[in-house]
């Protein structure tokens, strides 16, 4: 399992902040709706009448995706009110039809008993409140209209009202446009009123129907600029934080298109259009959306006026950088460096600073993506932002340099420390992000470390933490790249352990959590066909683990041929399968790629035991040992042991066999999978025998207590075994159990196993590989 890419958030927009996009020149108008009196309706219920607590603090948090959300039809505002109080909305749509089927004095009647803001201190409606500033907004917009155009509202009241109750069936009934025909109903000189800037406590509200929904049905007409500016602050918001939660790509881009159609040079649009564009991977329209962006922003001046003569060379360096990222995700690294090169020079004439401290991290990331040497130029990084007082680059670039060492073989400890300094700086600045990214990243150097126990205890640890930042009410769990990647860990582990059923019930989450289409989808896809490829080559079906290897080699070549080179040997086609770890060695020496090096030389060695090579392989598996201790890999150092042991007893010195054995057990026993505990008994059982004198054929003189030795190793791996449903290991189990209780003359142990071994042969018709042949 890779580790969390410590790179994925640096794609920097410099009119982003807190997730808020904020548009400054959007030119729609405000319009007195009948959905604005029906929202109004609510809000005066909620002050007249007794509510539960419960139930009044889910339609608070109802009001603002309401009021600066796009309009709902009468059937969604009254859904979505029922589902936060039902008594409430019964009573809202009580005075909507008292209003609507009376006459026109019953709509004044309506807007004369609202209360007044100014007067309402110990009510919602206080002046100084979300509630009282929408009321007042309200009263100040139907004061102003003329005798005409309260004719006209009613009227559209009417007809928003009963178009509800004469198409129930349809959900998605269009708002009638009387109101929005009218170019004598514009308020834009009361817009500044209401002008609330979308926060954080906005983005944690429930999102209503009209977001949620997954038709495509496109929206009616143009919405307001307090509207637009919510709904792409939400998107935004939740493509970086909570993906699955947004709206699907091919909505949103209607979405966008048809906001674009009434207004081409709205930037932040277009922004937005851009981080769609790259869920789906569509390089052409992502680079496009992306230049659109800096041009509109540029051309509307809005950089200039909040930066002063800066702001059009400012936009300049950062369009160059944007792109640069966007080629180098894409892996147009050529690219990449043209755009970064130009980024850095606009920079430095700009003597922009920051600016060129993200190109120096965008740098050493795309040296790294080109398998150069880079640890240098993190290093530099690393003092310049701590010169610059950056902590969020300074932290990022010390945890890329911690994911370098670990890849050249650092010791653990060392990389803890220089984690556990970052840490210092995650919370005191509260970085929540980079908190998640940390201790995923902790995870992921435990899990190739082979400390099985500390990986779990690091992922459990960031599943279970309460996100700083949480993406929606009664949610603690960012769909973010970290939580990806500790719950794919978390289900290798279980797996390793037997329990494939706790693993299914992860991967369920994962799938909806990471439904196909989002980024971080293929984080579990790769996870999940490489536990089903082991579990189906330690059962021998190779059958089934073969029609694997293509859909793994469409999300990893090198994992996808490293697992057909296996299937290739396990099917007896040797020379096949020798060419190909040859091609996949060399390609991971040049991407020094050591973990794959090693499981490399271990199956090379294994071709090898095929042709009764066993001294041919001694000086590979001696080779890969070397590597893993150097790397401090104690999982491969102990799986080359275990080949190493196999080996030595082929060359017929099984005492020194043992000895190298016992060093292996203790970390294969605590932090090893089930299926390599199963294997290292079973080893250590063949050479207790062996030393004790144990002959197929013949009855040799046995150790008696080494005998015993080898019973109990059998019977351990059995249960380990039996625990993984591995028959065909299980039978060679039993075959050694029988021969075994039969040279010590026990007759009734030796005929039950003979038993359980014909059983599972029967079982599984298929001829048995010669036992004393394999590991």
């Amino acid at each position: 399992m890779r580790m969390a890419s410590v790179h994925e958030s640096l794609y920097f927009n410099p009119m982003m902040t807190n997730g808020v996009v904020h548009a400054n020149v959007f030119g729609i108008k405000d319009w007195v709706s009948p959905y604005k009196i029906s929202v109004l309706a609510l809000l005066y219920e909620m002050t007249s009448s007794k509510i539960t607590l419960p139930e009044r603090r889910r339609l608070n948090k109802l009001i603002l995706p309401l009021q600066q959300g796009p309009d709902l039809t009468l059937g969604q505002f009254l859904k979505t009110v029922e589902e936060c109080c039902p008594q409430t909305a019964y009573a809202v749509k009580l005075r909507l039809h008292e209003m609507a089927d009376g006459e026109l004095k019953d709509m004044e009647y309506f807007f004369s008993t609202l209360p007044t803001p100014f007067s309402a201190f110990d009510s919602e409606a206080h002046k100084t409140s979300v509630v009282g500033l929408f009321m007042r907004h309200m009263l100040l917009a139907y004061n102003k209209l003329s005798f005409s155009q309260v004719y006209k509202l009613y009227k559209s009241l009417q007809h928003y009202y009963h178009s509800h109750y004469a198409k129930p069936t349809d959900g998605q009934v269009g708002l009638p446009a009387l109101a929005a025909d009218d170019s004598e109903m514009d308020l834009t000189s009361i817009e500044d009123t209401v002008g609330v800037r979308v926060d954080k406590e906005e983005l944690d509200a429930p999102l209503h129907e009209s977001e949620l929904r997954s038709d495509g049905t496109p929206s009616r007409g143009p919405l307001s600029q307090k509207q637009a500016e919510y709904f792409l602050a939400r998107q935004a918001y939740l493509l970086k934080n909570d993906e699955n939660k947004a709206l699907k790509p091919a909505a949103l881009q209607e979405e966008l298109n048809n906001m674009l159609k009434f207004n081409p040079d709205f930037a932040e649009a277009h922004y937005l259009n851009y981080l769609n564009s790259m869920r789906v991977q569509d390089i052409f329209l992502s680079a496009h959306s992306l230049l659109h962006y800096f041009d509109r922003l540029i051309l509307s001046g809005n950089e200039g006026k909040s930066n002063g003569d800066e702001g059009y060379g400012r936009s300049l360096r950062y369009a160059a950088l944007n792109l640069a990222s966007l080629h180098c995700r894409f892996g147009h690294y050529q690219q990449a460096d043209l755009a970064l090169q130009e980024a850095i020079r606009i920079a430095q004439e700009s003597n922009d600073h920051v600016c060129l401290q993200h190109c120096l991290s965008w740098l050493y990331t795309l040296e790294q993506r080109k398998g150069s040497e880079s640890t240098v130029l993190t290093q530099d990084s690393v003092k310049m932002a701590a010169h610059f007082c950056l902590p969020y680059l300074g932290s990022l670039d010390i945890q890329s340099l911690v994911q370098q060492g670990a890849m050249q073989g650092k010791a653990a400890h060392k990389l803890m420390d220089a984690l556990k300094d970052t840490e210092i700086l995650h919370w005191k600045h509260s970085l929540s992000e980079l908190i998640e990214i940390s201790l995923a990243q902790t995870t992921s150097i435990w899990r190739m470390y082979g400390k099985s126990t500390m990986a779990l205890q690091q992922a459990q640890l960031l599943l279970n933490m309460s996100s700083l930042e949480p993406v929606n009410f009664g949610v603690h769990q960012n769909n973010t790249e970290a939580f990806a990647v500790a719950l794919c860990h978390l289900a290798e582990l279980h797996a390793e352990q037997g329990l494939y059923n706790a693993t299914s019930e992860i991967f369920q989450h994962l799938k909806e959590q990471f439904p196909p289409h989002t980024q971080h989808s293929k984080l579990w896809m790769l996870c999940d066909l490489k536990i089903q490829f082991e579990r189906h080559m330690n059962d021998r079906k190779y059958h089934l683990a073969e029609p694997l290897v293509k859909a793994m080699s469409a999300l990893n070549k090198t994992e996808g041929l490293y697992r057909k080179a296996h299937v290739l040997k396990a099917l007896n086609r040797s020379t096949e399968a020798y060419s190909i770890l040859q091609q996949l060695q060399v390609h991971c020496e040049k991407t020094k790629c050591t973990e794959i090096i090693i499981r490399v030389m271990l199956s090379t060695a294994e071709l090898h035991w095929e042709s009764s090579g066993f001294s041919t392989a001694l000086p590979l598996l001696l080779q890969a040992l070397a590597l893993a201790r150097q790397h401090h890999l104690q999982s491969l150092a102990s799986e080359t042991i275990l080949h190493l042991a196999f080996t030595q007893l082929m060359l017929g010195v099984p005492e020194q066999a043992l000895n190298v054995l016992h060093e292996a057990m203790e970390p294969i026993l605590a932090h090893g999978a089930v299926i390599d505990k199963g294997r290292a008994m079973l080893l250590a059982a063949r050479c207790h025998m062996a030393v004790a004198g144990f002959k197929l054929k013949g009855q040799g003189h046995l150790d008696l207590q080494l005998a015993a030795l080898a019973v109990d190793s059998l019977n351990e791996a059995a249960s380990y075994f039996s625990k993984l449903k591995c028959k065909e290991r299980l039978r060679d189990v039993h075959y050694l159990q029988a021969q075994l209780y039969r040279s010590l003359g026990q007759t009734s142990q030796s005929n039950r196993c003979a038993m359980n071994f014909r059983l599972l042969d029967q079982e599984l018709q298929s001829p048995a590989p010669p036992v004393f042949m394999q590991l």
